[in-house]
């Protein structure tokens, strides 16, 4: 099992009934497996939508706990820049469960230098605002992401709050998801 395919399926395990993404070639191969076992193709299919914004995926994502239900979100970590007032002021304030699955950049084998202002402070970020976050690299094989992505999920529930899981696909199954 790839390191993509384990996120995607990772996501289903938790019981989530819709996913947002934001597109982008790191995240496209977990994107492109949640599709294949949504039964769509080209990116979308019936519970895996296409967003524009990642504010505009934690609003819709997390609204889907009004229905008693799991949303998700999968999108790079530099989108935490545009996310983190829709999370804070929305999922987190309102205990809204939310699953989000968020490819690091920055870090061992980051070609981009720009990537690196943005991308190195996420996690710290993230926890001084509240947010759970779990981090996942290539020390754990592509089974652990599987069991921490569902488990992430089920916490987000169990807990009424978003959940970040942070994977860098470095080194793991090629330089990319």
């Amino acid at each position: 099992m790839t390191y993509a395919k384990a996120v995607a399926d990772g996501i289903w395990a938790a019981g989530t009934v819709r996913v947002g993404y934001i597109p982008s070639v790191s995240v496209a191969p977990v994107v492109n497996s949640l599709v294949a076992t949504d039964g769509g193709t080209d990116g979308v299919s019936p519970r895996v939508t296409p967003l524009s914004r990642e504010e505009e995926a934690i609003g819709v994502m997390g609204a889907v706990a009004f229905t008693g239900e799991l949303g998700a979100v999968v999108m790079q970590d530099n989108g935490f820049g545009n996310a983190l007032t829709a999370l804070t002021t929305f999922t987190l304030s309102y205990h809204l469960p939310l699953l989000v699955f968020a490819n690091t950049r920055g870090s061992l084998g980051e070609y981009n230098s720009m990537i690196h202002s943005i991308s190195q402070p996420v996690p710290a970020l993230l926890r001084t605002v509240g947010l759970p976050v779990v981090e996942l690299d290539r020390r754990s094989s592509a089974e652990d992401w599987h069991d921490t992505v569902k488990e992430a999920g089920v916490h987000a529930v169990m807990t009424y709050r978003p959940v970040v899981v942070l994977g860098s696909f470095w080194n793991t199954d090629g330089k990319a998801a």
